[in-house]
């Protein structure tokens, strides 16, 4: 009965084991990670260990005590100039055990030692975890204000040849391309050479607004200007041609009337002579009968 007996022999004997384990602890060392079993690994750690806190006093006793169990200088010049350095901080716990799964002939459960302060892929992951944790929240703090890079003039040169060639394209999809838009275009093309270090340094969508606003503006103000004089020119004209055409009208139509009040007025006189004339003859009759009546009387 094993009562109290927490040792495992691990099915070996005592001079088996040891070198066993001497030989596992030098590899451990060199190579900083090994493949064995679970039970193998266990009792591994409890060898080793004391080992490396040996080696944080870099002596000649330290270093017989260590030869003593390992009993390979090349494991012993590894644990004391390199090894030391890295585990001079951690008060134990130097080594890990993960668990890989279990063997195919007998079933035993596999698994891997290492180093703790040598595996850079589990030293990373936690410093990973925590960005991510930091960039997954959503809560109402306040937000970090990253500073924009600066635009070089390189960066400005070919956002404006981009804008070009967008230029270009449009004109070369549309070429019926209306005058507001040929102004919008003309106008353009002056503001991008006479703007500022800071207007260059917004964002390109701030920088195709602002122009489009003023060259509507500057679009509208000539085709009011145009239109105008136009308006005024023409009517002036228009009127004057009228006046003197209304004004020869107005004459030809008074010499119209004057000749037809004429022509109305000459009927009536002639009338009125005919009738005098036809009156006059009767009584010119009567006055030559009573003239010869007269006469006969006389006679």
């Amino acid at each position: 009965m094993r009562h109290r007996k927490t040792f495992n022999h691990l099915g070996r004997t005592a001079s088996h084991r040891k070198a066993m384990l001497s030989n596992m602890a030098s590899q451990l060392i060199v190579h900083k990670r090994i493949n064995t079993t679970l039970a193998k690994a266990k009792a591994l750690r409890t060898y080793v260990e004391p080992l490396i806190t040996k080696s944080k006093n870099d002596s000649t006793h330290s270093r017989r005590t260590a030869f003593k169990y390992l009993q390979n200088k090349e494991a012993i010049n590894e644990l004391f100039r390199e090894v030391s350095k890295k585990i001079i901080d951690r008060p134990g716990g130097y080594t890990r055990i993960l668990k890989t799964g279990f063997r195919k002939g007998d079933g035993a459960e596999m698994c891997f030692i290492e180093l703790v302060d040598y595996n850079e892929n589990m030293l990373a992951t936690p410093e990973e975890e925590t960005q991510k944790r930091t960039r997954r929240s959503r809560r109402g703090g306040k937000k970090k204000t990253t500073p924009q890079p600066q635009a070089t003039e390189a960066d400005v040169k070919t956002q404006e040849a981009a804008a070009e060639t967008d230029e270009q394209d449009s004109k070369a999809g549309k070429p019926e391309d209306s005058a507001e838009e040929k102004t919008q275009t003309t106008a353009e093309q002056p503001q991008k050479d006479t703007g500022t270090a800071e207007d260059e340094k917004k964002p390109k969508a701030e920088k195709v607004e602002e122009p489009k606003k003023e060259t509507e503006k500057k679009a509208e103000k000539p085709k009011g200007d145009s239109q105008k004089p136009q308006v005024k020119n023409k009517p002036d004209t228009e009127a004057k041609s009228e006046s003197k055409e209304d004004k020869a009208k107005a004459e030809k139509q008074e010499e119209d009337t004057k000749k037809t009040s004429e022509e109305e007025t000459k009927p009536g006189q002639d009338d009125k002579q005919a009738e005098s004339k036809k009156e006059d003859k009767p009584g010119n009759k009567k006055e030559e009968t009573k003239s010869e009546d007269n006469k006969g009387k006389e006679e």
